[in-house]
């Protein structure tokens, strides 16, 4: 039984992830540095009490919750007390093994260690334990108290108790936008569920954006190809504002994954180079003064890229899932892209009748990309995902 949760790490997420934890009755114990602690808990309290403002606390206070939050800078005596332990550090692969490694070695038998990486490897996080049958993913998405997708990530090695322990904690952590979705990610590949999807997006962006340097097409037309009114940010704002180092590491481990093609282009590479990450550094695609979004003429596109690309590249990327068995239901991918991304999901407007469509579509680009993974695969060519409903 779940009562002490450990969160190791002080960022957006580690404060979200503290945050409804109290909120689901947990006691909660932030491992974090002294020169970050003051930042997270305001963070925390913020979150809280503009929750209470809104009467969307039930029985409870602010206040009180704050009660049964604790800290400390030392992870090794921490864990000692710990039912379930979330590590929320940075995307660093060598990092988080070694909070695997302490957490394993100091953490209570019955103790389940859990990360919130969006794309390392857990199979690696649960070798570094050394109690890998313990370990599993427990991917939220930004917002955590807002956001309702949490992605169960289990290994080779992951215990059905653990995985199914895992799942009933989350389901029990409070959502604004209400009951949480919380698909099983039935195999640990880079990216699983709904980043994965995304994935073939980071190709055809960063060739179009070199594609659109090289031919003097202002950078803002390619963003306008794929913006619609209905988002709260267009796609290069929002690189910007997630910061494109963090897009550019992605990149670079999906390239030593997953495929050489997600090798990033010229002009993210160059980017990273000048230290012109986004909102972070005040210049990044855009010019940014503070966090107040730019001003853009949305008048003209460039015609290199489309929505209806984007949807055909998450349609054959979801086939790929199917294919390696990391689902094994399109409606798991669908339902993961509305809850995660609040967007359609591909194969309920594959099966609208734009199967040959989009597979064409997808062959062209490739063509003119030269990008091979942007191609159909089988499954997608075949129709063969058809029979797993």
């Amino acid at each position: 039984m779940i009562k002490n949760v450990l969160v190791i790490g002080a960022g957006a997420m580690g404060a979200g992830i503290s945050q409804i934890a109290l909120m689901g009755g947990f006691n909660v114990s932030l491992v974090i540095k002294d020169k970050y602690f003051d930042k997270c808990i305001e963070k925390i309290r913020f979150g809280l009490e503009k929750l209470e403002s809104k009467k969307k606390l039930k029985k409870t206070t602010s206040k009180e919750l704050l009660t049964h939050l604790s800290r400390s800078t030392n992870l090794a005596e921490s864990v000692k007390k710990a039912d379930l332990v979330l590590e929320a550090v940075t995307e660093n692969l060598e990092i988080k093994k070694n909070v695997f490694k302490i957490a394993g070695e100091n953490s209570p038998e019955h103790c389940i260690l859990v990360s919130n990486t969006s794309s390392m490897s857990i199979k690696a996080l649960g070798e570094a334990s050394g109690r890998p049958e313990k370990v599993c993913g427990a991917h939220f998405f930004n917002p955590a108290p807002l956001m309702r997708l949490v992605e169960i990530v289990r290994t080779d090695k992951s215990s059905d108790e653990t995985i199914e322990i895992v799942k009933k904690w989350a389901e029990k952590l409070p959502c604004v936008r209400g009951k949480r979705y919380v698909p099983i990610v039935l195999k640990d590949r880079p990216g699983f569920i709904a980043n994965r999807l995304q994935a073939p997006g980071i190709i055809a962006l960063d060739w179009a954006l070199d594609y659109a340097v090289e031919n003097g097409i202002p950078l803002e037309h390619v963003d306008n190809d794929l913006f619609t009114p209905f988002m709260p940010m267009s796609p290069l704002i929002l690189l910007d504002y997630i910061g494109l180092d963090v897009n550019y590491s992605i990149s670079k481990h999906y390239e030593s994954v997953l495929h050489p093609d997600f090798k990033p282009g010229e002009v993210m590479s160059k980017k990273i180079e000048m230290n012109e990450l986004g909102v972070k550094t005040g210049k990044g695609l855009y010019e940014w003064k503070g966090n107040t979004l730019p001003e853009v003429d949305r008048t003209h596109k460039a015609g290199i890229l489309s929505l209806e690309l984007v949807f055909a590249l998450q349609a054959n990327e979801g086939c790929r899932l199917l294919e390696e068995k990391v689902v094994d239901k399109y409606s798991t991918v669908d339902d993961t892209l509305r809850n995660g991304f609040n967007m359609l999901g591909p194969f309920s407007i594959l099966m609208d009748g734009n199967e040959e469509k989009w597979i064409q579509l997808l062959e062209d680009f490739a063509k003119k990309s030269g990008k091979e993974y942007l191609k159909p695969c089988e499954l997608m060519k075949s129709g063969g995902y058809k029979e797993f409903h």
